[in-house]
């Protein structure tokens, strides 16, 4: 039998890891006694919860304040409270798996929306379901995206992001307030249409070996800046839930 390397066999030795657990148990584990908040008659009900969750506990990957929360009511708050300036698009011309990592990091700062580029069928499993909670549009071709940007967002810049002559650091770049980020296809890159039609182009500095970044950790990157440059630091107490419009009180959980 083949021996484990040494680090790995004292790995298995150590004890570790110790994982949190996250997320909040049956309704009924965690508040023994208290009326659901899902019952018309209870003085502390709440059209938001999802009644399924409170049966049997909510382990997404989700804000504790959206803890029982159905899809529809979470995907509504953050529009209510908020969605920032900017939107990305990303070109889905090789069924990049790299998407679905797009779309999830759209969802965590907030973005505007997400627009898909080519065929309609995209890779969702680096999502991890945020999908759902984040606004999702297609375009057959990025001619029509920029065509309909341009009409709902007169002035508005397109940002594409790629390493190509003529293109600006991104550590020098002063993001708009209102703008479009275009991304591209692992690999390849943005398509030449794409670069065309963009106002400006920005590339990512690196001091390594590789020639790029994939798409999912540039988008990252370049959706940061605009948070670091356009978004107050939230406070660190993400239960905060005193701007919450329902009187009901139960949103404020803890893991």
């Amino acid at each position: 039998m083949h021996e484990p390397n040494p680090v790995t066999a004292a790995a298995r030795r150590s004890g570790e890891p110790e994982f949190r657990v996250i997320g909040v148990g049956s309704w009924d584990e965690e508040h023994p006694g208290e009326p659901r908040p899902d019952d018309p008659a209870s003085p502390s009900f709440d059209p938001r919860y999802d009644s399924a969750l409170l049966d049997s506990g909510d382990r997404r990957n989700i804000l504790d304040r959206y803890r029982y929360w159905t899809v529809e009511a979470i995907r509504d708050d953050l529009d209510r409270r908020g969605r920032h300036g900017f939107e990305v698009a990303i070109e889905n011309w090789t069924h990049d798996f790299n998407i679905g990592s797009v779309v999830r990091t759209a969802n965590a700062f907030a973005a505007g929306r997400v627009h898909i580029i080519g065929p309609h069928k995209w890779n969702r499993r680096g999502a991890l379901m945020t999908e759902l909670y984040q606004h999702v549009d297609h375009h057959p071709d990025v001619s029509g995206l920029v065509s309909s940007w341009r009409r709902g967002n007169p002035g508005a810049p397109i940002i594409a992001l790629d390493i190509v002559p003529g293109a600006v650091p991104i550590e020098t770049f002063r993001f708009p307030d209102r703008c479009l980020m275009l991304f591209g296809s692992e690999g390849p890159g943005l398509s030449a249409r794409a670069l065309e039609l963009a106002d400006d182009v920005v590339y990512i500095s690196q001091f390594g070996s590789v020639r790029s970044l994939n798409a999912g950790a540039a988008a990252a990157v370049a959706m940061h800046c605009w948070i670091a440059q356009h978004a107050a630091a939230p406070s660190p107490d993400v239960h905060d839930v005193t701007d919450d419009p329902y009187s009901g009180g139960h949103a404020n959980f803890h893991a």
